[in-house]
């Protein structure tokens, strides 16, 4: 990436209120997990910019109090990658990922999303929306009988509660 972000990008992430400004990237802060996107101009559309949204979450041993074995962690990873594949159902609009994938890194799994969009007007709500899908089906994903760490255990606190009143529905489990 280059030190410079393209003038529009910045224009409409830095209005937006769910984007903080990091460097080159800008943190989404309607998550949990950490999720961050950047843009660089498009190299086949002079209209068009590229952007990659990365979202880190925890491994699934990381996140949990108690040892987890190898075959229950594949089988986890495994699916959460199977579910993200629909990550632009999110959207109302159709959108084609570039290049999406999911890789184990420092005990997190970083979803890795690439597109470009001709209107950087959109780039926000795209990304903000595909940031709380990932982190959405992460939670759908969670295996229970484990004992939970931050910031899944907040997670699945704030769903039992939510679960609870009717607002958002059952808690994932």
């Amino acid at each position: 990436m280059t030190d410079d972000l393209p003038e529009r990008a910045v224009r409409v992430f830095e209005r937006h209120d769910a984007f903080e400004r990091d460097g080159t990237w800008f943190e989404v802060t309607t998550t949990t997990f950490d999720s961050r996107v950047t843009a660089t101009d498009s190299d086949g559309d002079e209209w068009a910019l590229s952007y990659v949204l990365e979202v880190r979450a925890p491994m699934l041993s990381s996140a949990t109090e108690d040892p987890v074995g190898p075959a229950v962690e594949a089988g986890w990873f495994e699916t959460y990658e199977l579910r993200l594949e629909d990550a632009a159902m999110a959207l109302r609009w159709d959108l084609d990922f570039d290049g999406q994938r999911v890789i184990e890194e420092a005990g997190d799994a970083v979803a890795i999303f690439e597109f470009e969009l001709g209107n950087a007007d959109r780039a926000p709500e795209t990304t903000k929306a595909i940031a709380e899908y990932v982190e959405g089906t992460y939670m759908e994903g969670i295996v229970p009988g484990y004992e939970y760490r931050p910031p899944v255990s907040s997670l699945l606190s704030r769903a039992r509660q939510s679960g609870s009143d009717g607002e958002r529905g059952p808690m994932p489990l």
